[in-house]
This record gives C-alpha cells, sequence and structure tokens, in this order.
C-alpha cells in the first residue's frame, strides 16, 4: 500500500502508528530498573494520587516534565503503561501542547528576544555572538548539556529592549559586548 502524503508528510493510519509505537517501546529503555530513581518516584506518586485515571495524563505529564525539564521517550512509555493508555494518546498529547517538550532544553536556558523592539536595538546581534561563543544555534542545547538556547518573537518587554531571559531572570537593555559575561556568571563558570 502506497503511503499517503499531505504537505509532503508521510501520514500514517491510526494501525501504523500504533505499529510504530510498538516497535519503538521495545528499543526503549525500560523505567522499571530505575525504579528507585527520585524522579520515578515523585511521578508513580502523582500517578496513584490521580488513581491511574487517563484523563490525569495532562497533570502527569507536567510533574514528569518538572522533574526531567523535559519528557524522555521512556518515561512516556512507563506512563502509557502505568495508565493503560495507547502510546498515540500519550504521543498526541505531548506533541499538541506546545508547553510539553520532547528535547532537554539544557541546565541554564538562555532566550533572546527578536519581537521588533529587541530587533531594533540589537537582539540579532546579541543571538548571533551567543551562537559563536558557545557554538550553538537557536533551539539547540550545548553538548555538556549546560546552556539551552531559544528566541521568542515577544516576551512584552519592550520598554527593556534588548531583552534576554536567563534562568527566567529578564535582563533589560543587555549588548552582545557583556552577553557572554552574563551567561556565564548565571552558569556560575568563571569570567
Amino acid at each position: 500500500m502506497e503511503a499517503k502524503k499531505f504537505g509532503g508528510i508521510e501520514i500514517l493510519s491510526f494501525q501504523e502508528c500504533e505499529e510504530t509505537m510498538i516497535k519503538l517501546k521495545n528499543k526503549i529503555p525500560d523505567v522499571e530498573a530505575s525504579k528507585n530513581d527520585p524522579r520515578i518516584k515523585l511521578i508513580m506518586a502523582k500517578i496513584k494520587k490521580e488513581n491511574y485515571r487517563p484523563d490525569a495524563l495532562i497533570e502527569i505529564l507536567h510533574t514528569a516534565q518538572n522533574a526531567y525539564g523535559y519528557l524522555p521517550m521512556n518515561i512516556l512509555v512507563f506512563i502509557t503503561r502505568q495508565l493503560r493508555v495507547p502510546p498515540s494518546r500519550v504521543y498526541s498529547t505531548v506533541t499538541f501542547y506546545h508547553f510539553f517538550s520532547l528535547k532537554s532544553k539544557g541546565e541554564h536556558t538562555c532566550l533572546v528576544c527578536t519581537g521588533t523592539a529587541c530587533y531594533v536595538k540589537g537582539s540579532q546581534e546579541i543571538l548571533n555572538k551567543i551562537e559563536q561563543d558557545f557554538r550553538i544555534k537557536a533551539g539547540e542545547v550545548t553538548p555538556d548539556n549546560k546552556l539551552g538556547l531559544q528566541t521568542a518573537r515577544c516576551i512584552g518587554a519592550c520598554g527593556l529592549a534588548p531583552a534576554v531571559v536567563i534562568d527566567d531572570e529578564v535582563k533589560a537593555k543587555v549588548n552582545a559586548r557583556d552577553i557572554k559575561e552574563i551567561i556565564n556568571s548565571k552558569m556560575g563558570v568563571p569570567v
């Protein structure tokens, strides 16, 4: 049977999606061996508190993401098994909501505002400097997982332009010259 395509993307049937998730489940390390991990205990406590109810999936995913900083595939499989829901339900929920992430965002996060006010006042130069100094592009994480770089169209702090958010702290009127020092001090790296 020839695969259906929509906008260049291959569309899988429900059955094909389920088969793919089952194949993935067999290749993903099992969480059962990590029962002593405090993050697993936290997720299990939330699942038990919610009485293994599938309608509590979003709350359980929030707990898992808060514990790991993102949602590793083996944790999604673990949640799928615990709630006894189809893998496609968990995966589609994670990929539908923007809050959830399947990739690590890094131990420290740096978000550069690229809205009009920030852009006019030099946010592109700041972004270029971070990419050059830390050897990552927007949307990536350094190989040591210490820093994740993100961009946002606008953070709503136009009076502080150009603005950069580092670990949830807004830095105002940042310039490209000082950004490496600002990030390193936030990460505890000697300057």
